[in-house]
């Protein structure tokens, strides 16, 4: 992305899709004399090519799909803390009746205002808390990070593969250490390095990170940053990379050996229709390749095809629920054993996920 779009896209504060206020015929219940107005709050730009830009792309969805029933908002490049709080409220106060709030860190915000608002309907990403009128939703990438954790094991030739990461956050972990647990399964001796900038999105600092970890070794980058900034150094490096959030190849068409596409579209789609029909519930999805929340994008042409169908196999086992990643024995970094032999991870120890596993090197806050 050049400067100038992103200056523009920074200067964005809020930016509407707006279509009619007729009810939706195909939903089944009685037209509503004005639309539902949906709220969406970013913590990057549309522009990001990555996170945000995949939520928006579902917001869209919704638009698409019930047309001049709904009337949707978004705003964008929204800082944790203080000012999302702000910002939810605001939109509660418009009268959006339905706000996804798309970022851990607005979690806590989400709940303050939730308490304010008790008719409004509340859907935060990626957090654990609930109230009535508060669900959380997120995918279960981690499914998509043990695949390419196997596919990393094949393609290294340095066994040190290159981590961006943002903050130090279950969610994050998580990723690492399915990634680290696919990558162990073909290369024991593979390490994994992992950097924290403290940014969701910041390119300058996501690009400093990925060119540090090419200097100590790297030959394959990872990311959990919103930009395509690591898999455009991964281009002109000449090293292997894997996106996320969106399929970056046209980033790096030699570098990418494939990407974690998020797809919230069916998610955002099917709580605007409960909402419309007065079904809404709290709840907390967790949904994976199963539900079509996350998919694979093109694999590399580099990539033999015997790792290719190593993949897919796996990812049908999950899809059948006849393989658990997180499954014993495992041990943290320092050597202790924390899942014994034949024993697996409930949902809630994996999303509470609080240490690196054995084979990354990275340093996590002590508690």
């Amino acid at each position: 992305m050049d400067k100038k779009r992103r200056d523009l896209l920074k200067g964005m504060a809020v930016t509407s899709a707006v279509v009619g206020a007729a009810g939706w015929p195909g939903l089944g219940v009685a037209a509503q004399d004005k639309p539902l107005k949906i709220g969406f709050v970013y913590v990057g730009p549309t522009g990001d090519f990555g996170w945000t830009y995949q939520h928006d792309l579902g917001r869209k969805a919704i638009v698409k799909a019930l047309g001049d029933a709904v009337k949707t908002t978004y705003v964008e490049n929204v800082a944790e803390g203080s000012d999302a709080e702000r910002v939810i409220r605001e939109l509660a106060a418009k009268g959006n009746k339905l706000i996804f709030t798309t970022s851990f860190g607005y979690m806590d915000p989400t709940m303050r205002v939730a308490k304010q608002f008790p008719d409004t309907k509340f859907e935060m990403c990626t957090g654990y808390k609930l109230a009535h009128n508060v669900g959380t939703y997120m995918p279960r990438f981690v499914q998509g990070r043990y695949l390419t954790g196997l596919i990393a094991g094949h393609m290294t030739k340095s066994n040190v593969i290159g981590y961006v990461a943002p903050f130090p956050i279950p969610e994050v972990i998580r990723g690492v250490n399915a990634f680290t647990i696919g990558l162990h399964q073909i290369n024991p001796k593979a390490r994994v390095k992992v950097v924290f900038i403290n940014s969701w999105f910041d390119p300058g600092k996501e690009r400093l990170a990925a060119e540090t970890l090419i200097n100590q070794g790297a030959d394959i980058l990872n990311k959990h940053t919103d930009s395509p900034a690591v898999i455009q150094v991964a281009e002109s490096k000449g090293v292997y990379s894997f996106g996320y959030d969106s399929d970056m190849r046209q980033f790096g068409p030699k570098s990418q050996l494939t990407s974690i596409v998020l797809n919230w579209e069916p998610f955002y789609v099917e709580t605007a229709k409960q909402v419309l029909a007065g079904t809404w519930k709290s709840r907390d999805a967790w949904y994976g390749f199963a539900h079509d929340w996350i998919r694979l994008s093109p694999f590399l042409p580099a990539i033999p095809k015997d790792v290719v169908a190593l993949v897919e196999k796996q990812k049908q086992a999950i899809i059948s629920g006849g393989y658990e990643i997180f499954q014993g024995p495992l041990r943290n970094q320092a050597g202790k054993q924390v899942l014994a032999q034949g024993a697996t991870l409930s949902d809630n120890d994996v999303r509470n996920m609080n240490y690196f596993l054995e084979g990354v090197d990275g340093q996590l806050p002590k508690s």
